[in-house]
């Protein structure tokens, strides 16, 4: 079983699964050298041990390989790890063309056109590659929301050039998109393609395919017998030139079929001109019951070629017996002599495997040895969290097994435990910290937190973690650190150190709107802000409207009159000042002043 944070090939880190197949398992994972997302493949477990099948994976991965084309997901690795086959792809985000069609149905006429153009472009090039998909449906499409098209997983693909087919051309791809002569026991040719590729544009143009039926069989009999469905009497208005490229893809006889997949692809493209609306309905040249060139079908000539051939595939044939006569002959005598062996010739001493988990490899290597078992020179280590490093997990054959003397036993070391001590990484980088924690098979996540430069916070450090410092963490387990996301915040533009410039010159560079109104206020200054929409300390978004209310008093005019006739006004000191010979008496009025001497006279 397959597990979050499982390596595969010491490379690729298990995600989650992502779909199961009748051959293999599909799962998302990190490619820990590339730092990138990817689909790994695996072969199911109980096919790893199938030779034919085990055959047929890799032949996928080999044909799959050689295919470079922007409508194709991208194989990047194959191999195996302990037993386990896989296939490394690129990793593709969307919908498949079948989930899509449950949710829409129908597609527009301008949406399947663009769809089946970059689907006959991927498989031209396999062609181009002598590369048969052999399994074109729904299901292995995927649409991005870009609308770029990717077909997926070759499993059946078929390298026109190998030597034979296992399970002798069975057939092996969905039965709704099955052409006749394979359904019949015929085999795959790239005309095979063709008709899958017009059954799917039929169900891309009515939202269900043509032949449905109770059980597979029934489905696969309709397939041979009866004619395809007339989408323009399902729909009236659909232009003649749409049906005809779906009969002339999906004909029972293959010749009646475009001759590649390029054809088929240049008679899309003018399929929507509206002088091809009503062009005749395509009527088919040989007959549709022949698709498996039948004897009717062929010049005299071949009968001739066919009959003559017969006669010596019978000859072929009675030696072919003989052959296996002989071969059975001989199989017998060995068995013979392999009993004679058994019975007469003494066997090797029966010895059970000693258990030597937490020995030293020393320890181990002599009591194993002592008990006539031959220690592997080569060892498997592994991280254990029970077994301490350099010491004995187990044995392979395992404890307990009884196996015959001078077996090699391998020796299964402890490479210590694989869990680290969670520490206190606040203050600490964060990729620094992620890289160390991701060396240990721990899934890092991150979460961001709004801070500003106040926050006396620097850029790409760790502001908290979700896992209490002590505990210990090991594969497959994850840990969300939380690290900061800079914002800018509005100042308080009414402290009296902002000028209206300033005030400017921050929106400019915040990419903010800017209203100002004036107002009057004898209390302050001309220029002085006193009001602000933005609170102070909030976070700036930008295109926000930022107001603001400037104080610009009216300059009032200087009054120079006096109201007592014998003073004057004195601009220096902005006052009334008695003329010369008068004087300000205790009312504040301006008296005529008298002199000394007239005082003491009177």
């Amino acid at each position: 079983m397959i597990t979050r944070g499982q390596m595969i090939n010491e490379r690729y880190e298990i995600i989650r699964s992502v779909g199961e197949g009748g051959m293999a398992n599909v799962y998302l994972a990190l490619d820990t050298i590339l730092n990138r997302k990817v689909a790994v493949k695996i072969l199911r477990g109980d096919l790893a041990e199938d030779e034919k099948f085990v055959r047929r994976f890799q032949r996928e991965a080999i044909s799959a390989s050689s295919l470079n084309d922007p409508n194709i997901v991208e194989v990047y690795d194959v191999g195996e790890d302990d037993g386990k086959y896989f296939i490394v792809m690129e990793y593709v985000e969307g919908k498949t063309l079948k989930q899509l069609i449950k949710k829409r149905g129908s597609l527009t006429l301008p949406e399947v056109i663009d769809i089946m153009l970059q689907l006959t472009s991927a498989i031209s090039h396999a062609h181009e590659s002598y590369i048969i998909h052999r399994d074109i449906k729904p299901q292995n499409v995927i649409i991005l929301e870009d609308g770029r098209v990717k077909i997926m997983d070759f499993g059946i693909a078929v390298a026109l050039n190998a030597g034979e087919l296992t399970q002798t051309n069975s057939v092996m791809g969905t039965v709704y998109y099955i052409p006749p002569e394979q359904a019949n026991g015929g085999k795959a040719t790239i005309k095979s393609d063709i008709y899958s590729l017009g059954i799917l544009m039929y169900e891309l143009v009515t939202g269900h395919v043509p032949f449905r039926g109770e059980n597979p069989v029934e489905v696969a009999i309709k397939h041979m017998n009866e004619p395809i469905p007339s989408i323009c009497e399902y729909d009236p208005e659909m232009p003649q030139s749409i049906e005809n490229i779906i009969l002339r893809a999906a004909a029972k006889n293959p010749k009646n079929r475009y001759e590649d997949v390029n054809e088929m692809h240049e008679d899309l493209k003018t399929a929507l001109n509206k002088d091809r609306f009503d062009e005749p309905k395509i009527i088919y040249e040989y007959k549709e019951k022949n698709f498996d060139d039948r004897e009717e079908d062929m010049p005299k000539r071949r009968r001739a070629e066919r009959s003559s051939r017969s006669s010596d595939d019978e000859e072929k044939s009675e030696k072919k017996v003989n052959k296996a006569l002989i071969i059975l002959g001989s199989i017998a005598a060995l068995l013979i002599v392999a009993l004679c062996i058994f019975f007469f010739i003494p066997k090797n001493k029966d010895v059970k495997i000693p258990d030597v988990e937490g020995m030293t490899v020393k320890q181990a290597t002599e009591l194993l040895e002592d008990k006539g078992l031959v220690v592997n020179s080569k060892q498997t280590k592994k991280k254990d969290e029970k077994v301490e490093k350099g010491k004995v997990i187990e044995t392979d054959p395992k404890k307990g097994k009884t196996v015959k003397n001078k077996t090699k036993v391998t020796l299964v070391v402890s490479k210590g435990s694989a869990k680290i001590t969670i520490k206190d990484y606040k203050g600490a980088d964060f990729e620094k910290t992620k890289k160390e924690l991701e060396k240990a098979g721990i899934t890092v996540l991150s979460e961001t937190k709004d801070v500003t430069t106040s926050d006396n916070v620097k850029e790409g450090t760790i502001i908290s973690q979700n896992v209490e410092v002590g505990k210990k963490l090991g594969k497959g387990d994850s840990i969300t650190f939380t690290i900061p996301s800079f914002y800018t915040s509005y100042p308080n533009f009414t402290d009296g150190t902002y000028t209206v410039d300033s005030v400017n010159k921050f929106c400019t560079d915040n990419g903010l709107t800017i209203d100002i109104t004036y107002v009057e206020d004898a209390t302050s200054q001309n220029g002085t802000i006193i009001y602000q929409n933005q609170a102070a300390g909030s976070k700036v978004s930008k295109g926000a409207n930022l107001r603001i209310k400037v104080v610009q008093n009216q300059e009032k005019k200087e009054d120079t009159t006096c109201d007592d006739s014998n003073a004057t006004y004195d601009k220096t000191s902005k006052k009334c000042i008695c003329n010369t010979g008068y004087r300000q008496d205790s009312t504040g009025k301006c008296v005529k002043d008298t002199p000394e001497e007239e005082k003491t006279t009177n």
